[in-house]
């Protein structure tokens, strides 16, 4: 008998010796599939093994996604409709030999995932960001805006806290990098960190946060929580989709103006976008100083192009005050980039010099160069604290 037939016999031998009067425990689940695989006697130990684990995922926790979440090497998984799920392991994307039993059931998990933080999709509302008990980030498209099956896309940060000294281990940045970073992260220096889709922002504003003294109180503004940090006086903030009736809405832009009656030292936005890019900015150039984002860009240069646009969005500025108010918040802007390993690297560090004539200054600090991360020239800086 193929396996996938097999475990679809074994699910109907389960499911016909549970209670359904109420809701099964676990313990009870267990037993019943450890009932149904004593049934099969020609099956090898270590086979039956890998079926209870698999029932038990199937009935209780993520089906044939959960072997890929308890992988801590796995940093994203992808699923393509029902029969395509794909996987990033160590930089490389490889296909997964397993599939789901058919769209429905693939619909299901779609629906534990996003139940679990009081999210809603459906034909009506077929796009949802949501995440999973560990941390993870979860987008959902379904049909038919999805019309080959839905679409789990499943971003995975490392269980372990990172650190900018892990990341000099490995060789994203170098130590002369690191205690300069950690020196301007101290002194309340406001950095922006840019680059493309994967190139680690979130995992670098992580390790960047590690940097922030004790005594202080910051407010992390996100999209979906991602953000893992280990500081005492510590405010998390969630943007919220609007309800099925199209209300309760509550955006970055929104969070961003109440964070500032919350008395923060320092403000630490996920990921700008749009229009509350003129709030962050505004709030940076007010006394929060060392303030923290990131945003998609190509380069230092195309983030600051970029950042231009989106405080258009937010408000109607001549273009030679938005561009003061960017250089007059930002201090730092560091590049990242995944290089076709799948590593990702510190390409550039660069400081803001001020704005003159028609543009934004960069002063170039540390360049990648032939694979090293190379020290170009000596910080000046505006004075932030003391």
């Amino acid at each position: 008998m193929h396996r996938d037939e097999l475990t679809e016999k074994l699910k109907k031998t389960v499911l016909d010796g549970l209670d359904i009067s109420c809701e099964p425990t676990d313990d009870a689940l267990l037993y019943g599939i450890d009932e149904a695989l004593r049934r099969e006697r020609e099956l090898p130990v270590r086979e039956k093994l890998s079926l209870r684990k698999e029932l038990f995922d199937s009935f209780r926790r993520l089906d044939v996604l959960q072997t890929l979440i308890d992988d801590a090497d796995v940093t994203e998984i992808m699923v393509n409709g029902s029969k395509n799920i794909f996987y990033e392991k160590g930089g490389i994307l490889d296909r997964w030999d397993r599939s789901f039993s058919g769209q429905e059931k693939l619909e299901d998990v779609i629906q534990q995932i996003v139940a679990g933080v009081n999210r809603r999709v459906n034909t009506a509302s077929p796009i949802v960001d949501a995440r999973l008990v560990d941390g993870s980030r979860v987008n959902v498209v379904l049909p038919p805006v999805a019309p080959d099956g839905p679409i789990v896309t499943i971003r995975r940060f490392s269980r372990e806290p990172m650190t900018l000294e892990r990341l000099v281990r490995l060789e994203s940045l170098t130590d002369e990098a690191a205690e300069f970073l950690t020196a301007r992260v101290r002194a309340g220096s406001n950095i922006f960190i840019s680059g493309g889709t994967g190139s680690g922002k979130t995992t670098f504003l992580n390790a960047l946060s590690g940097a922030i003294p004790e005594g202080e109180r910051v407010i992390t503004i996100e999209d979906s929580l991602e953000l893992q940090l280990t500081i005492p006086n510590l405010v998390r903030l969630e943007a919220r989709n609007e309800n099925s009736e199209g209300e309760g809405r509550i955006t970055i832009r929104d969070l961003i103006r109440t964070a500032l009656r919350m008395r923060p030292d320092r403000l630490i936005v996920g990921e700008v976008r749009g229009g509350e890019t003129l709030d962050m900015l505004q709030a940076m150039n007010t006394g929060h100083d060392g303030s923290l984002s990131t945003g998609h860009g190509n380069s230092a240069a195309d983030m600051l192009s970029r950042l231009e646009t989106m405080v258009l969005m937010g408000g109607e500025l001549p273009l030679y005050a938005v561009r003061g108010q960017i250089a007059s918040a930002l201090d730092i802007m560091l590049h990242l980039a995944r290089l076709k390993d799948g590593s990702r690297k510190v390409m550039s560090v660069h400081e803001v010099l001020g704005y003159e004539g028609d543009g934004i200054r960069l002063k170039e600090l540390f360049v990648r160069n032939d694979g090293i991360l190379e020290k170009r020239g000596e910080y000046t800086g505006k004075k932030r604290r003391n």
